[in-house]
């Protein structure tokens, strides 16, 4: 019988970024190692085994760890025996303070058997331990740029390495990279992106899926088996749909087929907290998986998201005209307002604006005679559109496109001269800082504007060349913007869906005067005067 003296825990941990293929690390290797040795320790008698499986040696928070630490205070606990140093943690200034104070000042001998290192003994010599701490925590960082950039190469290749596919897609069976239209919730995504361009605000539309008994995202994930997050703002029991959740459905961009990645990330491979990074960080990935939602409905959707659409009284959806009315005198948004008159009532526009501030208040007008002159500007305009369609249709078509191209280039070299005078300012921020030109706050807000200038200038060329190519092909998007037009042919009466659909915006300049600027507009003057100069 042999005397104790030390009252043992086994250590253990396996961490996710761990070769799987080395068998000896498993957790079962771990503890028959552990086991075998303790065996030839005469003055030790294991009192518990902790184990860690799925937790990086980078930080100490773990679970199985702390409750390790919470026996050695209460003095459960005296020695702990690893299988070697970095199964005890691979960040070295921790595993260093441990080592030399923490432990020391409990009377807690440690051991790591593959390392040969035994404080009781001192054979835990000091350079050895530092050393061999140092390397455990260059191998984290190591694995942690090897992973990093495998992730990065993964999303500018289009594929998905998240963990939790958004709500419409799940993972491909054929390719568990890519992304596949889970049917039913692509559907319910549909009707989504229909009520919001309808006119319905997003918390009419939630309650409008909560009545017809449609789970929401989170319980159709659990419904059906389908990895969802856990720990988010819904992740609760009998989540049900709610602005929040319509909100962040109609702004994805991955319904179009798009993949944004990387918004997301650590400064390093030791700080784990999460920090948004900029958008010319981001991965995007053109056309990675099918579309849900069509490129022109969504832009429609962000648009009519930005305007000022409140709903009316109660009703869950939003007058005609909202958000699109603009001051012809100051340009502020305009306002509806009730008048009773006799047994009845009759509804204006006018522009809350006072005099004092700069605006005559003359752009006012009834809402029967904007409704009736809007719907007959919007007849003329169809008829236009579709003058010019068969007028090119009739002409020289080949020739128009070469000009289109022309143009395309013109454009290209404008938008890359931008970014060529961006780049050099952007060179001479820290130099103006540091020079005292300007504040820190000022660097600050100059990088991140010039960032998204830069940003937005590159997608622009990315899209133009895009369309180059398309009208190479024979497909541009002067057929398909007059197309749309067209899908209008023949209307009677305007609502809702078809204002926002071909108007921009509606210029009050007078109760007689208005100016509207309608979608596509830019193409529809370039076409027309590319259609005037091949005549001429």
């Amino acid at each position: 019988m042999k005397e104790t003296l030390f009252k043992a825990a086994k250590y253990i941990r396996l961490s996710y970024t761990d070769d799987k293929s080395n068998e000896s690390d498993s957790v079962k290797n771990q503890r028959k190692q552990l086991d075998s040795f303790i065996e030839n320790l005469s003055d030790t008698t294991v009192v518990e085994e902790y184990v860690d499986d799925g937790v990086s040696g980078l930080i100490f928070d773990r679970p199985a760890f702390k409750q390790m630490m919470a026996d050695i205070e209460i003095g459960k606990i005296n020695c702990v025996i690893v299988k070697d140093l970095s199964r005890f943690g691979r960040e070295y200034i921790e595993t260093g303070r441990y080592l030399r104070r923490i432990f020391p000042a409990y009377g807690v001998r440690f051991i790591a058997i593959n390392d040969n290192i035994d404080t009781l003994t001192d054979s835990g010599d000091d350079l050895i331990v530092s050393v061999k701490s140092v390397l455990n925590d260059a191998y984290c960082r190591d694995i942690s740029v090897k992973t990093r950039s495998a992730f990065n190469i993964k999303r500018e290749n289009g594929d998905y390495v998240g963990a939790c596919p958004i709500y419409g897609y799940r993972r491909d069976e054929n390719n568990k990279n890519r992304l596949a239209i889970d049917e039913y919730a692509a559907n319910v995504v549909r009707d989504i992106y229909r009520m919001k361009i309808i006119g319905m605000s997003a918390l009419k539309i939630s309650e409008t899926l909560n009545e017809r008994g449609i789970l929401s995202p989170l319980e159709y994930k659990k419904d059906r088996g389908l990895p969802h997050p856990k720990g988010g703002y819904a992740d609760r029991e009998g989540a049900k749909w709610s602005a929040t959740t319509i909100i962040r459905i109609l702004g994805d961009e991955t319904y179009t087929g798009t993949l944004i990645q990387g918004k997301q990330g650590t400064l390093n491979y030791k700080v784990k907290e999460i920090i948004q990074k900029p958008e010319s960080e981001w991965k995007r990935a053109e056309e990675a998986h099918e579309g849900i939602i069509n490129r022109q409905d969504f832009d429609l959707v962000q648009r009519l998201m930005r305007l000022d659409t409140r709903t009316a009284p109660d009703s869950g959806s939003v007058y005609i005209f909202s958000g699109l009315l603009i001051c012809g005198c100051c340009g502020e948004r305009m306002t509806r307002k009730t008048v009773p008159y006799k047994e009845g009532k009759y509804f204006y526009y006018y522009c809350p604006t006072t005099k004092k501030r700069g605006c005559t208040g003359s752009a006012t007008i009834k809402e029967a005679d904007l409704h009736d002159c809007v719907m007959e500007s919007i007849k003329a305009h169809i008829r236009n559109v579709v003058s010019i369609d068969e007028l090119i249709a009739g002409s020289d078509s080949h020739r128009i496109a070469e000009m289109m191209l022309v143009q395309h280039m013109e454009q290209i070299a404008e938008n890359e001269k931008q970014i060529e005078q961006i780049s050099h300012f952007r060179s001479t921020l820290y130099e103006n800082m540091i020079n005292g030109i300007i504040s820190k706050d000022d660097y600050k807000s100059f990088k991140a504007k010039y960032a998204a200038d830069e940003a937005r200038l590159n997608s622009a060329v990315t899209a133009i060349k895009q369309e180059i190519e398309a009208i190479r092909a024979g497909n541009g998007e002067r057929m398909r913007w007059m197309e749309h037009f067209r899908n209008f042919e023949g209307i009677t009466e305007i609502d809702r869906h078809i204002v926002v659909n071909l108007i921009h915006s509606i210029r009050v300049v007078s109760k007689t005067e208005l100016d509207i600027t309608f979608n596509y507009q830019t193409e529809y003057e370039a076409v027309l005067s590319l259609v005037r100069k091949e005549a001429a």
